[in-house]
């Protein structure tokens, strides 16, 4: 992953700042070109000379094809520097401009324009299978304007290549850390009651009503996993939780319908950007690709953007699995949006699939038509 790597470069219309934007941009940076433009008075043959710089700086743009932005700190130069200056020399001492300059306009004008206006994207890393844009999609705008990651353009290859060529051979051959950290490789369902209590509850077939086993707590199982039922020997995963009742509704195959849905509600949304993209705000909709779990493919999607700054997400093929809690994390190209929790999901297509049975069976000259699908419906 990448971030922070949007940077400003002051241009001033001369050699060395058009160097620097040009070295930065080499070195991967995304450059954006801001002329400051200081003062406003013309030379002596009627021409100011900031406009000439400022030309100078912008044709520098021009050939190294990054974007130009022009800023006036007019009033603020005379007020801190300029009147500084003529004070200065009234007082019959000699003043230095440049350093006075340098403090209040450069590193304070400038410096908050470039923080406050210039947002940093966050971007998929080289390699996939490390890739942890997953993991930052609820961080601030503000905390990854000052961070980077120096491994976001590197395989993992490449980086045990560089610890091996630096005498850094002791961490070469330990393995990756996955899961969660505090569980570890202790037993997850001895970890839980440890700390919450049980909640003893049945498995339910979602097929029949058929209670098939029982359990110890409901919280202790995710939609899609493996239901562990004593006495059966062909598996059953976990495909909806009655938690007012403590049941976990179990069906009889991986791929079993019941698993699959293609519609969710999400919390409001957490915007990299800090506002949610353009095209999303003018139309309400938005076709892009996200993620509920890491490393898994990206799904095709449309957002719906609700008015309180939720969304909906409406899946192009139905996705295996969906649970709420879960973040569904959004993606446009390489670039990480944000994310939002998962509060709500829509009609399994088992569920559907029942819906449309019942339509067909309906007796013919009812006053009622086929019932629509069940489930609730992205409305902004």
């Amino acid at each position: 992953m990448l971030a922070a790597r949007h940077v400003v470069c002051a241009l001033s219309g001369g050699v060395d700042s058009a160097v620097a934007a040009l070295l930065l941009r080499r070195r991967g940076y995304q450059v954006t070109g801001v002329f400051m433009k200081n003062w406003d008075s013309l030379d002596e043959h009627g021409v100011c000379a900031a406009d000439r710089d400022c030309e100078d700086a912008y044709r520098v743009c021009q050939v190294l094809d990054i974007p130009f932005h022009q800023v006036s700190y007019v009033k603020e130069y005379w007020n801190e520097v300029f009147s500084d200056f003529l004070n200065e020399y009234e007082r019959g001492r000699t003043p230095n401009p440049d350093i006075v300059c340098n403090k209040h306009i450069k590193f304070s004008c400038f410096f908050h324009y470039a923080v406050d206006n210039l947002a940093v994207k966050l971007l998929q890393a080289a390699d996939s299978f490390k890739d942890q844009t997953f993991f930052l999609s609820q961080v601030s705008q503000d905390a990854l304007r000052r961070t980077i990651f120096p491994l976001g353009g590197l395989t993992k290859d490449f980086v045990k290549k560089i610890a091996a060529e630096n005498r850094l051979h002791h961490v070469l051959q330990k393995k990756e850390s996955m899961g969660i950290c505090f569980v570890g490789k202790r037993n997850f369902e001895h970890f839980i009651l440890q700390y919450l209590q049980p909640r003893p509850g049945k498995f339910i077939s979602i097929e029949d009503n058929s209670v098939l086993g029982t359990h110890k707590g409901w919280f202790l199982y995710t939609l899609g996993q493996r239901a562990k039922i004593s006495g059966l020997r062909e598996p059953w995963y976990v495909v909806e939780k009655d938690a007012a009742k403590g049941d976990v509704l179990v069906a009889p195959r991986t791929d079993h319908p019941a698993l699959y849905r293609d519609l969710l509600r999400t919390s409001r949304v957490h915007w990299i950007a800090e506002e949610p993209p353009a095209p999303l705000v003018r139309d309400k909709m938005m076709e892009c690709h996200f993620r509920f779990r890491h490393q898994m493919a990206l799904v095709p999607c449309v957002l719906t953007l609700n008015q309180d700054g939720t969304v909906w997400v409406t899946a192009v093929k139905a996705v295996r699995a969906l649970a709420l809690g879960q973040f569904a994390v959004f993606y446009k190209g390489d670039e990480c949006l944000g994310s939002g929790k998962i509060l709500r999901l829509g009609p399994s297509a088992y569920t559907l699939q029942k819906g449309r049975s019942r339509a067909r069976v309906a007796p013919e000259g009812s006053s009622e038509g086929p019932s629509k699908d069940p489930g609730p419906c992205p409305t902004p």
